[in-house]
């Protein structure tokens, strides 16, 4: 395993009273103390502690015993979010092997990628989803295929109805030919009540591969400790807990748990004797809806792109919040107008965190009791970070420069990657977040841009998330994205592309709007409204799809 962070290999004991050693310890103990609390529910059906314990009990035992995966293989999971996903998670984990996280909506070719870049050889994946593994599967190492519906966990009737409606009547399952694969139910069912042999584990073994999102290229796997994920969710349990005792009861998580941001919070929330409310589909606003109303919400956890969407539905807007303690925001910049829109439909305030992939993710949140809109709060415990200029050096508070971060959460490398590794880690050992950020009094941190976002309209920075911030407060605008097209004089221009509220809004009078706002060379010289913005998977907006789409266009 290629490292460079030797943070990576240890969990600092001042964040670890309970002396956890990797993450199945940590599953152990939790279940151990909460036993019958609902853990995960999706689709109606909850999972206590220890069903959680019972299960992932079961998968360990079945990949043990009947399949011939040793400690350190690699297991693809394929889930969308249902409670199958954290029992296969930690049964896997507790069997010693590898995770693979894998989006759900990758086509064919990326999951092929994937799946021979991490050497995976087995593969959970959702039946919807098994016709594009049927095409490639012959040229990975996957030998041990798992199939899932979505009502396997579920009683007898109700795992017949929903797995026929899905099936016959929303046909989402298109047919496939896997004469080999296994029924995850049945492989449960098989080793129900044992329990897996130990494994030799130590924190610093690898976890979890979690790719990024490949938004530069190629996807990368970034290695994942023990010792890199536990440290962060007792980094996050560290400051949530100052929220109070009953912020975990009730959490809806609506971001998939594939993603890194959501999977570290489903382990704080565990951490805390939590329940997970699963949303296996967040596009479906009305059914988002639907599902919030059943519950009395402690907890919300989402980004920009879905405060905006459900402040824009009156069904949402009718909805009691008085149960309401916390909203959780990360994945993507919160604009001030995202915030304040929230926080006057709801009464509660957006506590924004920031992290990355290769951080586990959290490098920093916003103390609960001091939020600072506009800023993504303060380092979380145990880490350090530094503003660094363009030839190494630290930067004063109030200097824009790289962020750069140092901590147990930092991930090992990149697998497979010496070369991507190196070029990651300042020579004092910092991972540079490609993140151009600035200190401010307090240690509070806010990030201006993305390096590679930067726009030099004649030599002066212009950062797209501020342009954003502005537009996106128009009472006319839904949201909004800032890109640098080129131009022959100024090199670079700003170029809006903007979801119109409303539809008398014109060009003239946003671009006036933003005059009045910005420095003139800030303010988009060219205003395009669109339907939608392109995102990713998770809701974040893809800036670089639609430079790709302006170049098209000339």
């Amino acid at each position: 395993m290629n490292s460079v962070n030797q943070n990576g290999q240890r969990i600092p004991t001042a964040l670890n009273p309970d002396s956890y050693r990797t993450i199945p310890d940590f599953l152990i103990d939790v279940c151990r103390r909460y036993t019958d609390r609902p853990a995960f529910t999706s689709f109606g059906r909850s999972l206590s502690y220890t069903e959680l314990d019972r299960l992932s009990a079961a998968f360990a035992v079945y990949l043990q015993q009947e399949t011939g995966l040793q400690p350190g293989d690699r297991i693809a999971i394929q889930l969308p979010n249902l409670i199958q996903y954290p029992v296969v998670l930690f049964g896997a984990l507790r069997a010693g092997l590898v995770v693979v996280n894998t989006n759900p909506l990758y086509t064919s070719a990326e999951m092929e990628h994937q799946f021979r870049d991490s050497g995976a050889k087995a593969l959970v994946i959702h039946k919807s989803m098994a016709h594009k593994a049927e095409s490639i599967i012959a040229n990975t190492d996957i030998q041990h295929l798992f199939l899932t519906q979505v009502g396997d966990l579920h009683g007898f009737v109700k795992r017949h109805l929903l797995n026929a409606a899905i099936k016959y009547i929303k046909k989402m399952e298109p047919d496939f030919h896997l004469p080999n694969a296994i029924s995850l139910r049945e492989a449960l069912l098989a080793h129900l009540d044992q329990r897996p042999a130990p494994v030799d584990a130590q924190p610093g073994d690898l976890a979890v591969l979690q790719y990024t999102g490949g938004t530069t290229g190629v996807s990368r796997g970034a290695m994942l400790t023990h010792a890199n994920l536990l440290s962060n969710m007792l980094q996050g349990v560290a400051v949530i807990r100052e929220v109070g005792n009953d912020w975990a009861e009730n959490v809806i998580s609506p971001l998939p748990l594939y993603h890194i941001y959501a999977f570290t919070v489903a382990q704080i929330i565990l951490a805390c004797g939590g329940h997970s409310i699963l949303i296996p589909n967040p596009r479906d606003l009305p059914g988002l809806v639907k599902e919030i109303s059943r519950w009395k919400t402690t907890t919300f956890i989402g980004l920009n792109t879905l405060f905006v969407g459900l402040c824009n539905n009156p069904a949402f807007k009718a909805l009691d919040f008085s149960s309401l303690k916390m909203t959780l925001s990360g994945g993507m910049a919160l604009t001030h107008a995202a915030a304040e829109r929230w926080f006057e439909t709801t009464g509660c305030a957006v506590l924004e965190a920031y992290g990355l992939t290769e951080t586990s993710p959290a490098v920093a949140i916003n103390p609960p009791d001091a939020i600072r809109i506009g800023t993504i709060g303060v380092p979380v415990p145990a880490t350090d970070v530094a503003i660094i200029g363009p030839q190494g050096e630290h930067l004063p508070d109030g200097t824009p420069g790289e962020l750069c971060v140092r901590g147990p959460q930092v991930m090992a490398g990149y697998w497979q990657n010496e070369a991507a590794t190196r070029a990651s880690f300042t020579d004092d050992g910092y991972l540079i977040t490609g993140d151009i950020a600035v200190r401010e009094e307090g240690g509070y941190l806010r990030i201006v841009d993305r390096a590679k976002d930067l726009i030099i309209v004649s030599g002066f920075n212009v950062y797209p998330n501020e342009v954003e911030d502005v537009a996106a407060a128009h009472p006319g605008v839904i949201e909004c994205a800032a890109v640098g097209i080129s131009d022959p004089v100024c090199g670079e221009v700003v170029k809006l592309f903007a979801v119109r509220r409303d539809d008398q809004l014109n060009e003239h009078t946003l671009r006036e709007w933003c005059l009045a706002r910005l420095a003139r060379y800030k303010v988009p010289k060219t205003i395009e409204f669109v339907s939608e913005l392109p995102k990713s998977n998770v809701g974040k907006i893809l800036r670089r799809m639609l430079k790709q789409h302006d170049q098209d266009v000339a």
